[in-house]
């Protein structure tokens, strides 16, 4: 880990291309102020972001820390205490990371002692470019109005052409709105953003995965990832790489590894492609993801070392029966 507040070996190698999109997200998504406090979290393979988020946080606040330190191994996997402690102890964080600190009990900590943060977890400069290049304000009327739509809904059904068919039951967990719009003490998002998510208190059926996930990517034209759900609980993996992180994740934490952990709805009208970005293309308006593992930071109570999204192209979205509209890019 390295931690810096000297901007003097930063800004001469900030890529420029990257600064309307560092603006956008210090700026107008996270409201940064004069003489508050802020703290760039990133890692080695992410330090041009890290710098370009660094340099226009320092041109707004005199307070502005950047900590770095080696990629993680696994999406939600805790960082070292320093880094935790560099969250936890600002006013605003920023985390570029390769690997995800979205579903840590770091990122939660933070916020519950009143820091609002974002995380950019998997981001790369083409991402960052296109994800960030969007009117966040426009993106929030977009969460809201999904969200006034599910979130009296007893139950929540999802299908596809590809063959998903599977039901949700919210129960009582709450569904979250992730805006992008971070402006109040304790407050997260991730960037990019545009969702609207839950942790599912009941899960049953099928889904299709045929847009975007690790390790693969984007994938390949009738390439399809087939998961079957019962009582909340995946049964059934069709694809070995994939099943091979959960298996390895179980080995530490058991039947809670294949919890069901997240229903989402992507609200994010500038992004009208997927990429093979997990970060950006959850986040594409008329496309669902649905996540294995971990949902204790979102909601639910499963404690797991890993968050598996997958994307569903072309789904149909049903609360208590009745067809939801979705935005389109």
């Amino acid at each position: 880990m390295s931690e810096t507040n000297d901007t003097s070996d930063t800004s001469d190698h900030v890529d420029a291309t990257l600064r309307d999109a560092a603006e956008t997200a210090i700026r107008q998504c996270m409201n940064l102020h004069a003489g508050e406090s802020c703290a760039i979290i990133t890692d080695d393979k992410r330090r041009p972001i890290g710098e370009a988020l660094y340099e226009v946080a320092s041109e707004v606040t005199d307070d502005v820390t950047i900590v770095r330190y080696p990629p993680g191994t696994q999406h939600g996997e805790e960082p070292p205490e320093p880094v935790a402690a560099a969250m936890r102890n600002t006013d605003v964080f920023l985390a570029p990371t390769t690997k995800s600190l979205s579903h840590t009990r770091a990122r939660g900590n933070a916020n519950d002692a009143g820091a609002r943060g974002a995380t950019l977890p998997g981001i790369t400069e083409e991402v960052m470019l296109v994800g960030l290049d969007a009117d966040y304000r426009a993106i929030k009327q977009h969460c809201d109005d999904v969200l006034a739509q599910v979130e009296d809904a007893d139950e929540i059904r999802v299908t596809t052409p590809e063959g998903t068919d599977i039901t949700f039951t919210p129960g009582d967990r709450e569904w979250f709105a992730d805006t992008g719009m971070v402006h109040e003490p304790g407050q997260f998002s991730n960037l990019p953003a545009g969702e609207v998510f839950v942790s599912p208190e009941d899960v049953n059926g099928t889904y299709v995965v045929d847009g975007t996930m690790m390790p693969y990517g984007l994938l390949t034209d009738g390439q399809q990832l087939r998961f079957e759900v019962e009582d909340g609980y995946v049964t059934s993996i069709s694809d070995d790489e994939v099943r091979e992180q959960v298996e390895t994740a179980a080995e530490e934490v058991g039947q809670d590894a294949y919890n069901l952990a997240e229903l989402g709805i992507g609200t994010n009208v500038g992004v009208d492609e997927l990429v093979g970005s997990v970060l950006l293309d959850e986040k594409a308006a008329g496309t669902v993801h649905i996540a294995i593992g971990d949902d204790a930071g979102i909601g639910g109570d499963t404690d797991a070392p890993l968050h598996l999204d997958g994307i569903l192209k072309e789904p149909t979205v049903y609360a208590d029966g009745e067809e939801i509209e979705l935005p389109k890019p």
